[in-house]
């Protein structure tokens, strides 16, 4: 069980000290060896979570011992984690499905097949844009604009945009790119939604289909 108290009478020269638990209880024994590996020197009055153990000489000794700010930033850093992994799932089913109705909506000729050719073309050019920045940024080059990467996003690039972040590690946790790269699927979702519209439909036959047989 894990207990939670207070540093008492630390001899940094020797490395231990007494731990008390909070609210009173058995005080017990700390070494410097007990504290997770890494962690800063501790002082009186810090605040510790650790496992308490009987020793064969009837005393207590603490054992993985860690701070008690360290623990919270770690499970802050669990959960932040742990909510960005669900909302990445829910985009990876929800691009997958997009995909499969966009094939879908071009095989049965709702869309016609340059759509999902742009798709296609922009996502390929949109991946590249997103090694190339994470090339450059590794090495200290010039960047590419997250203003372009959104560009690429919102022409229809975003499923290659989606998978580049996922597979290069690449703008994929901080927020406010996130926030806009979002926005560009939004607004991306709703042009298409448009082409199967009357309007849309009649922008495709007069104006797109005609370029296509030149």
């Amino acid at each position: 069980m894990k207990l939670q108290g207070k540093v008492l009478n630390w001899n940094d020269d020797k490395g231990f000290g007494f731990v008390e638990p909070n609210g009173g209880g058995q005080r017990a024994f700390v070494h410097i060896k007990s504290f997770k590996y890494g962690s800063k020197r501790p002082i009186n009055g810090d605040v510790i979570i650790y496992e308490l153990v009987k020793e064969s000489n009837n005393k207590f000794k603490a054992i993985e011992v860690q701070f008690a700010s360290d623990a919270r930033e770690a499970n802050k850093r669990k959960k932040t984690y742990n909510k960005r992994s669900g909302s990445r799932a829910v985009t990876h089913i929800f691009t997958i499905a997009f995909c499969v109705v966009l094939v879908a909506s071009t095989v049965i000729g709702k869309l016609p097949i340059i759509v999902i050719g742009l798709y296609v073309v922009m996502s390929i050019i949109a991946y590249i844009a997103y090694a190339i920045d994470k090339s450059s940024a590794q090495s200290g080059r010039w960047r590419t604009k997250e203003s372009t990467l959104h560009l690429f996003a919102l022409l229809g690039g975003w499923p290659g945009a989606f998978y580049a972040q996922q597979r290069l590690r690449h703008k994929s946790i901080k927020e406010e790119f996130q926030m806009g790269f979002k926005v560009t699927i939004f607004l991306n979702l709703i042009a298409l939604i448009w082409l199967y519209t009357k309007s849309g439909s009649d922008f495709l036959r007069v104006v797109v289909m005609p370029l296509l047989d030149f």
